[in-house]
């Protein structure tokens, strides 16, 4: 028994990703409003405002005097779960992700012709889900919350008018709340299983940015990966084996995790002076996620009932995620001086697999499509707005251990809005 619930939180752990960021995995697109009108296709390449910090660091050296770029992005998602069966019994509604907003925030100052510095404050990783209670899945995860915060300074110099570099060191810091309920006797409370942890960790964005004709525009971002080992508890609330009333154990835990490195590949096209034509392509080495393991040792807190004081246990469990490709074509009007018109279409590869997927990792390969319009309210601000709807391809998931199985069809979509403002003085 002892080794089956602990095999559970390991479940959890794996949790970090949701099926309704509008990025593959676990990862997060939402740092620009600009760039998600055009569904992220010239990200590394437009340098379009401040946030071009995250998009190609590069990009600070085409941006003049000093420039305030803030915004969020939210998202609405929804899931359809069909062809249910397994031996718990439980509901499906599939409202598992909560509406959500992710801000982020940055600055630029060009010093001179040759070098800028920049700043830069968002999320590049996170999810949210929380299945109702009584979900028939909830032996394989429940609840999870993930959230990364980054903190990047940064640097760019222009050899010239038509090649820059840039570069910033990234201070990460990743939280983590994680839950699953396993059923162990029909007539007794369920027993939860949490998981909490926490770490700070460093890593970098680098990137390149070539005017390679009077209209052509290249640009080439690499974000590395940052390495987490993530220390705090797991705790096991469980009837006792002579009461029907709850008692909690606690045991220190920690679990590395790497989050991946990324290359984005873009091109900005000046085909008129109202018309701008965009295309990128990223990819992510998500195969860093082969396994995830999980170490409980020690105890604290109430003891008794099914778990026993002093257990120490590493459990691993297979995750064989793949890379993943992400292609995204978009153009631009400039309908007036005022107001610019954006649209984009994004195709972007999941990492999972038929085998591994769990209730946790809903996900297929998605299709997004963006509106976006800028208006200049203004000579020295302007506001940005963004749609984006996504559509993923129908999924199967199928898990089972000695105390459950659970096997259904996701059926994921969601709404993307997003509102920005760039202030330059």
């Amino acid at each position: 028994m002892k080794k089956v619930m602990l095999k559970t939180t390991l479940s959890l752990a794996v949790a970090m990703a949701s099926s309704h960021l509008f990025a593959s995995g676990f990862a997060l697109n939402e740092q620009s409003v600009s760039g998600m009108g055009t569904g992220f296709a010239g990200r590394s390449s437009s340098a379009d405002d401040a946030s071009t910090v995250f998009g190609n660091p590069a990009g600070m050296a085409r941006l003049e005097g000093q420039q305030v770029t803030g915004g969020v992005a939210a998202i609405d998602a929804s899931t359809d779960i069909s062809n249910v069966s397994g031996r718990s019994a439980g509901s499906n509604k599939g409202d598992m992700v909560p509406f959500t907003a992710v801000p982020f925030g940055f600055y630029t100052n060009k010093l001179n012709d040759q070098w800028a510095v920049g700043f830069g404050v968002y999320a590049p990783f996170g999810l949210v889900t929380d299945y109702e209670s009584g979900f028939q899945g909830r032996g394989f995860g429940s609840k999870s919350e993930v959230k990364v915060i980054t903190l990047q300074p940064t640097v760019s110099y222009a050899f010239n008018d038509r090649v820059s570099v840039g570069f910033g060191p990234t201070i990460n810091r990743i939280a983590g709340t994680l839950e699953s309920d396993l059923t162990l006797n029909p007539r007794a409370p369920d027993t939860n299983i949490k998981i909490k942890g926490d770490d700070t960790a460093l890593g970098f964005n680098i990137g390149v940015l070539v005017q390679a004709t009077d209209t052509t525009r290249v640009g080439l971002t690499y974000h590395s990966k940052v390495s987490y080992k993530l220390d705090g508890h797991t705790e096991v609330t469980a009837p006792t084996a002579t009461s029907p009333f709850l008692r909690s154990n606690r045991y220190d835990a920690s679990l590395k995790i790497d989050t991946p490195e990324s290359y984005d590949l873009s091109v900005t096209q000046d085909l008129t002076d109202a018309w701008k034509l965009y295309a990128g392509a990223t990819w992510t080495r998500w195969s860093r996620l082969k396994d995830i393991t999980v170490k409980n040792e020690g105890v604290s807190g109430a003891t008794g009932g099914a778990l026993a004081p002093g257990l120490v246990s590493t459990i691993k469990e297979d995750q064989n995620w793949h890379d993943t490709w992400a292609y995204a074509v978009g153009t631009s009007y400039q309908l007036t001086k005022q107001v610019v018109l954006r649209t984009g279409l994004t195709f972007d590869q999941s990492p999972t697999n038929n085998t591994d997927r769990s209730p946790r990792i809903p996900t297929g390969d998605r299709t997004i499509f963006s509106l976006g319009l800028g208006y200049q309210v203004m000579d020295n601000m302007t506001i940005d707005l963004a749609y984006s709807y996504l559509k993923e391809e129908d999924v199967k998931v199928s898990r089972s251990n000695q105390l459950a199985s659970y096997n259904a069809k996701y059926e994921n979509s969601a709404n993307g809005f997003g509102l920005g403002m760039t202030y330059k003085f």
